[in-house]
Formats: C-alpha cells, sequence, structure tokens
C-alpha cells in the first residue's frame, strides 16, 4: 500500500555540495515503508515526479527521511524547499531489501547510492559491516550515522584522500574471504553493482542489489523502467518500480553475470 499527499518537511540540512537531506512528517507513509523501497515526489513547476530512495524511517513519530542530489531541473527545484513547505510525495513504492534476521551482512554502497542503505544498518546494527565508496573527502555522507548504528564502517575514495584507496571491491573480497557474510546488499553505479554480482558469485553469498532507473510513474503503469531480468533460463523484462528496485542477483540479465 502506497499514499500520496502533501506531508510538511520538518528538517532540512545541506550534507555536501548540491546534497540534501529531508525529514517530512508522514506518519502513514512511515508505518508502512521498508529499507529499500522509495518515493515519487513532485517537483514545483514540473509535470513528472522524481524517484528518490527512501534513506531513513521512523515508525515512532512517523517520518521519512530523503537524501538526494541535485542532478537536474526537477530536483533543484525539490531542493529549493525549506522547513515548513510541504513536500508532495507517493511512498512507499517497489520493494525493498529483505533483511536476514540474526546474520551478519555486508551493505555496500556507492556515492548517492549509500542512502538507502542506511535504513538496512539501522535494523542490523552490529550484525551489519558498511563499506561505502566516494569519490572524494568533499563527497562523504552519511558514514558517522551508519557508525552510530554499530556498523563496522570500511570508507573508500578514489583519490584515497579518506579510508581506503580505490574501489569497494577491494576490501569487500577481503571480507568475504573470512567466510562470515550471509548475505551482501548493494546499490549504487552499474559498473560497481556489476563487479559485485559476480564477486558474489564467486564467494557463493547470496546478493541483493538496489537498481536505478529513469521512471515515469512509479507504480508500474508506464513500464519506462524496464530492466532486462532471466527467471527459469528464459530472459524477460521487470519493472524497476514495480518488481523492484531491489533484486535478487541471481535473476539480472545482461552482463550482470559471465
Amino acid at each position: 500500500m502506497y499514499y500520496c499527499g502533501k506531508y510538511p518537511i520538518i528538517s532540512k540540512t545541506t550534507l555536501a555540495k548540491g546534497i540534501y537531506s529531508f525529514t517530512v512528517e508522514a506518519h502513514e507513509p512511515a508505518e508502512e515503508a521498508h529499507a529499500g523501497q522509495f518515493a515519487m515526489i513532485s517537483a514545483p513547476g514540473f509535470q513528472l515526479r522524481r524517484p528518490i530512495s527512501i534513506c531513513g524511517i521512523d515508525k515512532e513519530h512517523g517520518t521519512l527521511r530523503f537524501v538526494f542530489e541535485v542532478r537536474g531541473k526537477g530536483t533543484k527545484a525539490i531542493a529549493s524547499l525549506g522547513e515548513g513547505d510541504s513536500l508532495d510525495i507517493m511512498a512507499p513504492l517497489g520493494n525493498g531489501f529483505r533483511i536476514p534476521e540474526g546474520k551478519r551482512i555486508a551493505v555496500v554502497g556507492g556515492g548517492i547510492g549509500v542512502p538507502p542503505l542506511l535504513g538496512v544498518s539501522s535494523v542490523s546494527g552490529e550484525l551489519c559491516t558498511a563499506i561505502l565508496g566516494f569519490r572524494d573527502y568533499s563527497r562523504i555522507i552519511l558514514t558517522d550515522e551508519f557508525k552510530r548504528n554499530g556498523c563496522e564502517t570500511i570508507i573508500c575514495t578514489d583519490d584515497g584522500s579518506v579510508g581506503r584507496e580505490g574501489m569497494v571491491t577491494f576490501p569487500l573480497a577481503e571480507l568475504l574471504e573470512k567466510g562470515e557474510t550471509s548475505a551482501v546488499l548493494a546499490c549504487g553505479p552499474e559498473p560497481m553493482l556489476k563487479a559485485i554480482v559476480k564477486m558474489c558469485e564467486v564467494y557463493k553469498v547470496p546478493c541483493q542489489v538496489s537498481l536505478e532507473q529513469r521512471m515515469g510513474c512509479g507504480v508500474g503503469a508506464c513500464v519506462t523502467c524496464s530492466c532486462l531480468t532471466v527467471r527459469n533460463g528464459k530472459e524477460f523484462y521487470s519493472r524497476v518500480c514495480k518488481d523492484g528496485p531491489v533484486f535478487d542477483s541471481d535473476v539480472l540479465g545482461g552482463d550482470f553475470h559471465g
């Protein structure tokens, strides 16, 4: 079930250049939401809504948190809103992460793919290892919050300005080599996701990935966000908004495997 309405913005902060955090009071959507789901948010002056992942869910206080990057005129219009304004949203949408109970997991995020994983860390706590990749020091977001949730947090930067230098796959391989990780949950750029999927196949660890696609309706009607999947050896197209955005890696088609 999802809800559509205008909800008051009760908090707005800037996390990095062009990256904003909004918290809205939305009791009914918050009660239904799960980590990994998303919202379709109306941009003032634009007809089409923008898909933005849910970063935080507080069922007790009835709030949802969105962390997003300005990438165009639509998200720039959303970012122009402030505390006291209302955010017009449809939420929660799609299928979120399935978080194994009582088992050690790894979450792997790249750039603006990090926010939807924060909700996973709040559920798994000390059983979660977070491997988070960014271009450089200026783009790092949310790492302190993963630590506050009890996660071992490994930061990677392309230029080595903070933490490990290089790709998130290097510390992930070291972690999987220990044989204690029951699942990997990932979100980020597609090349990163493909590398993670192939690595999890090597170590025979279940993997879930959250895909990012251009969306029109957000509820599966327009089929704008189709992606290739495989079931029972046959290829067919699934809708990222309705059938995802989180998929088990073994159903993904294209060059995610091999």
